[in-house]
C-alpha cells in the first residue's frame, strides 16, 4: 500500500465503475430528509454535486427533485457513466475538475458533496462553493466512514496488517480523526470562507453487514486498492477475502458512521 495524492485520487475509481456502483452502500435515508427539512431540497431546487462517482447520491438527489442538478465529476470514465445511468434531462454531467468547472455565480439554491470533498483544497474549494449560492442556499457535504472510532471494530484490526502504508486525504497518519469525524476542523474551514452561517453537523451511526465476496468486492472500491497493480491487488484481496470467510465465519461486520456538515450562505 502507498499514499495517494489528490490528484491521483480523483483518477482512482473510474476504472471499474460497475464495481464501485455495486459494492458501495447508500447512505443513510435520513441524510436526504434532512436535506428535505433543513436545506429545501424539493422539486425544482437548482442544485450542484461535486465529485458524483457513480451516482449513488445523484440517484437521490434527482428522486428528491434537485432540477437542474448541475455534477462535476473529474474522471472522463465516472462522467460517462453517469450519462450512461441517468438519461434524465434534469442533470447536466460537467467532465471537470470543480475549481477549474465554468458555473454561473450565485445561481444554485443548493450545493452538495458526497464522499468526496476530502479530494480538494478545502480554503479554495468552499470559497467557489460559497460564490456559486444565492443568498439564504445551503451546502451540504457528506461521507459514509468505515469504522467508528468510538467502538471496536474486529476486522479492522484482523486485516490492518494487509493495510499498512495506505493514506489517502481522508485517512492519514497525520490525523487524530478520519478527515471526516475531524468535526472542529471541518467546521472551521466552514467559518474560514466568512461566507456561511447556520453552521451544524450531525452523525449517523449504524451497521453495514457483508460476506466475504461483498467484502472483498467494497474493498476493491477503495483508492489505495485501485491503484495498485493487479497482482498485488489480487493478492491482498484474496487475503482479505479469506479473512472474512476463516476467521469471521462469512459475516463480516462494520460499524459505520455518515457524518453531514450543512450551512447556510450569508
Amino acid at each position: 500500500m502507498r499514499q495517494i495524492g489528490i490528484e491521483e485520487g480523483r483518477h482512482a475509481f473510474g476504472a471499474n465503475a460497475e464495481n464501485y456502483a455495486a459494492a458501495r452502500p447508500e447512505y443513510p435515508s435520513s441524510i436526504y430528509a434532512r436535506l428535505r427539512a433543513r436545506c429545501g431540497l424539493r422539486t425544482g431546487t437548482r442544485t450542484f454535486e461535486i465529485g458524483p462517482g457513480t451516482g449513488l447520491a445523484t440517484r437521490r438527489l434527482l428522486q428528491s427533485g434537485a432540477s437542474p442538478l448541475a455534477a462535476i465529476e473529474p474522471d472522463a470514465r465516472l462522467a460517462q457513466y453517469l450519462r450512461q445511468q441517468f438519461p434524465d434531462p434534469a442533470l447536466q454531467v460537467i467532465h471537470a475538475t470543480f475549481e477549474t468547472a465554468s458555473l454561473p455565480e450565485a445561481a444554485f439554491d443548493l450545493g452538495v458533496s458526497a464522499t468526496a470533498f476530502h479530494w480538494m483544497d478545502q480554503h479554495a474549494a468552499l470559497a467557489k462553493v460559497a460564490t456559486l449560492l444565492k443568498p439564504g442556499g445551503w451546502w451540504a457535504a457528506w461521507w459514509n466512514v468505515f469504522g467508528d472510532p468510538e467502538q471496536d471494530d474486529a476486522f479492522h484490526d484482523a486485516t490492518r496488517h494487509l493495510l499498512e502504508g495506505g493514506t489517502t486525504p481522508s485517512y492519514s497518519p497525520a490525523f487524530k480523526h478520519p478527515f471526516a469525524l475531524d468535526r472542529g476542523a471541518r467546521i472551521a474551514d466552514i467559518e474560514a470562507t466568512k461566507a456561511f452561517e447556520s453552521i451544524d453537523s450531525e452523525i449517523e451511526r449504524w451497521t453495514l453487514t457483508l460476506d466475504p465476496k461483498e467484502t472483498r468486492a467494497l474493498y476493491a472500491s477503495f483508492s489505495t486498492f485501485a491503484v495498485l497493480d493487479e497482482v498485488e491487488r489480487n493478492r491482498v484481496l484474496d487475503a482479505i477475502e479469506n479473512i472474512a470467510a476463516t476467521e469471521f465465519s462469512g459475516r463480516v461486520t462494520r460499524n459505520m458512521c455518515t457524518p453531514i456538515y450543512i450551512a447556510r450562505r450569508r
